[in-house]
């Protein structure tokens, strides 16, 4: 069998990827995924991917148990860099990892992924002390809260999609590498919610 090489593979456009991701939802949705050899969960491909990495999305989502990306977009070793915390918030960690994704690995699209009744949400809807680490979390989703309170839709789903919009600008705003990519033209940012059913929404 031909092994897939990573060095090779030419730099997929943020266009492409997208078109990439909504297929392989599709195909997770309808419980039909790609065999093992054509999804790239084979030995070859792990093997392949030992001396160097070219994912072709870079997806920033919740910590929540429900939300898998590799699954969700029916996606295999090395194609998706992804980036997980309570909240899909943009901190100086996340922007961080994703910065080196999009100066170092090239590339060119990023999806920030919130989801159905997210827990972290939730608290920021209904703030409590919890503690230095999670008061310190939640305060980057009070941003979200306060604009849907303000238009009198202050529902987690809601803010969940309000907070997955906000996480895009933080991105832009934070992050002059980021920032500087999607001017120039190759890099995208979407923001999408996905359904604990299966479906994304872009």
């Amino acid at each position: 069998m031909k092994k897939e090489s990573v060095s090779s593979n030419e730099p997929v456009s943020a266009k492409e990827a997208l078109k990439k991701l909504k297929e392989g939802n599709k195909r997770y949705v309808a419980d039909k995924p790609l065999p093992i050899k054509e999804n790239r969960r084979h030995q070859d491909r792990r093997n392949d991917t030992v001396d160097g990495q070219k994912p072709w999305a870079i997806v920033l989502t919740c910590a929540d148990s429900r939300v898998a990306p590799e699954l969700i977009f029916d996606t295999g070793i090395g194609e998706l860099f992804v980036i997980r915390v309570a909240g899909n918030i943009a901190n100086t960690s996340s922007i961080a990892s994703i910065e080196y994704a999009v100066a170092n690995l090239k590339t060119q699209l990023i999806v920030v992924l919130g989801h159905q009744n997210c827990g972290a949400v939730d608290a920021a809807l209904n703030p409590a002390d919890l503690g230095y680490n999670l008061n310190h979390l939640l305060a980057h989703l009070v941003p979200a809260v306060e604009e849907c309170k303000g238009k009198g839709k202050s529902d987690v789903n809601t803010c969940v999609k309000k907070n997955a919009e906000l996480q895009c600008k933080e991105l832009l705003s934070r992050s002059s590498i980021i920032r500087d990519a999607e001017k120039d033209g190759p890099l995208e940012i979407v923001d999408a919610f996905y359904n604990l059913t299966g479906e994304v929404d872009f």
